[in-house]
């Protein structure tokens, strides 16, 4: 039987998902798979979050809709582990605030300060560091490196709020040492790592494309990255993530 948000059943999907957003960026995905749109098969439609499954290089691969913020995110992880998922990437956005980071640069997460509620929810209150799995991140470096893609590696901070008035709000997390803020990693690096340590070989990674970056002088969203050159920069995003993700298994 179909999971409530997920309609879809074991099988449907491949044991390697990338998991954007945007649900126009799952389709986008979709067209660089093996035999483009039409190679691949639409496996969620529910809300509009698109879900399909191809191959890529022979390998089977899908990609599914997220939707924006952890606690969205949680849902469709969760019931992606329900139907048997090993590996699953996250290729979004972030605002960059670490020193050095330009517009269109890939930001590669180690692990994830969890600033959002939904992992915190699952915490309970309890310290914990949500953390990629190292062999995934290693080949998103490797697979960068290979691409000549400008990347930074390290801690991003995972957040529920996008126009955060707060003063020093970017200055206190990069004195901290995170490079940039995004909405879902921490609970999709707590998810994994759990469903990890019940036996699962189950890991979890994530990628960036830096859309806006903070400067001490202009703040944000002077320099956003435009709608033709952000298509340009998450397109490479995406091979590097396809990449990485067949080599992983």
């Amino acid at each position: 039987m179909p999971l409530i948000h997920l309609q879809a059943e074991p099988g449907d999907y491949a044991p390697i998902v990338l998991l954007p957003g945007d649900p126009n960026r799952a389709t986008r995905i979709a067209e660089r798979f093996d035999g483009g749109l039409q190679g691949s098969r639409q496996v969620n439609a529910n809300r509009l979050m698109y879900g399909y499954t191809g191959t890529f290089r022979g390998t089977p691969v899908s990609v599914q809709t997220t939707g924006m913020g952890a606690p969205s995110a949680a849902i469709v992880i969760e019931e992606l582990l329900m139907l048997g998922v090993r590996r699953l990437i996250r290729v979004g956005t972030c605002g960059g605030i670490g020193r050095g980071i330009q517009l269109s640069d890939l930001v590669i997460a180690s692990a994830a300060t969890p600033f959002d509620g939904a992992t915190r929810t699952y915490l309970h209150g309890d310290p914990y560091a949500p953390t990629a799995d190292f062999g995934l991140v290693r080949g998103l470096v490797d697979s960068a490196t290979a691409h000549g893609a400008r990347h930074h590696v390290g801690q991003v901070c995972t957040v529920d709020v996008f126009y955060n008035p707060d003063p020093d709000y970017a200055t206190k997390w990069r004195s901290r040492g995170v490079l940039a803020f995004e909405m879902e990693s921490s609970v999709l690096f707590y998810l994994a790592s759990r469903a990890a340590a019940s036996g699962a070989d189950v890991k979890a990674a994530t990628i960036l494309t830096a859309s806006d970056v903070y400067s001490e002088e202009g703040g944000w969203g002077e320099s956003f990255l435009p709608p033709d050159a952000q298509e340009r920069a998450t397109a490479t995003m995406i091979e590097v993530a396809l990449e990485a993700a067949i080599a992983s298994l």
